[in-house]
């Protein structure tokens, strides 16, 4: 076996499964699966292969008064929610409703179908809530699902604030839009698909891997599940997993 045989095979593994990540994340991947091998060499296979792809990025103009979205304290404290819509091979549009805990940027769900009404959007919600509990307050858009009576009689009934966000000003729901944009990038355009059940089958595998796998910078190099299990107290009876 030639020397960076292995770490070939290691770095195109990682492409296959995480295709929307860089040299950093795959290092970091690469660190916890125990292997020592140094930063400069694996540096060099990855651009031996041509891994390296240079990205041009936007200028944007400098935040004048940013207003910085509070972490909350711990989990269940704060969720997000929020729509995103894309299109089958055929060109029928499909949508999408994610939810995340802002505590540790876990994805606790993401609904795809056709049509997402908020009598849906309710029983999505309860079926995290079965094994979550219910949450302080939910961060939202001014969408119609959102603003519509059936989900303000559900929050009313279990006590739940609903936090709407400004009109225009997505960054106030900053936890879910970067969440969305990763969700984009790694199953959204990243392939093309015929039918519904692609859809499903491929976001339930990213959104295990985004959870249990992948280690985030803002968690301090941790991935969501480890994160909330790092900070549950010790005598705690929640058994989530």
């Amino acid at each position: 076996m030639a020397p960076d045989d292995e770490i070939i095979a290691v770095l195109q593994e990682l492409a296959e499964r995480f295709p929307e990540r860089g040299f950093g994340k795959y290092f970091q991947l690469i660190r916890r699966r125990g292997h020592t091998w140094n930063h400069k060499r694996v540096y060099r296979v990855y651009c031996g292969l041509k891994m390296n792809r240079r990205r041009i990025g936007k200028k944007r103009l400098p935040t004048r008064d940013p207003q910085p979205l509070a972490v909350p304290g711990e989990v269940n404290k704060s969720w997000s929610i929020d729509f995103m819509s894309d299109a089958l091979w055929c060109g029928r549009r499909f949508r999408t409703f994610n939810v995340v805990d802002d505590f540790n940027r876990e994805v606790l769900a993401i609904e795809v179908d056709l049509n997402l009404p908020a009598s849906r959007v309710i029983r999505v919600l309860e079926r995290i809530v079965a094994w979550r509990g219910f949450p302080t307050q939910i961060r939202m858009d001014n969408g119609p699902e959102f603003i519509s009576a059936t989900l303000a009689d559900w929050a009313q009934k279990h006590d739940v604030h609903l936090e709407f966000i400004e009109p225009g000003r997505p960054m106030q729901n900053g936890f879910i839009e970067r969440f969305n944009r990763s969700y984009r990038q790694g199953v959204l355009d990243m392939y093309v698909f015929k039918s519904l059940q692609e859809v499903k089958e491929r976001t339930e595998l990213w959104m295990n891997d985004y959870n249990e796998q992948c280690p985030h910078d803002s968690l301090n190099g941790m991935t969501p599940v480890e994160f909330r299990l790092f900070h549950q107290p010790q005598n705690s009876s929640n058994t989530w997993h």
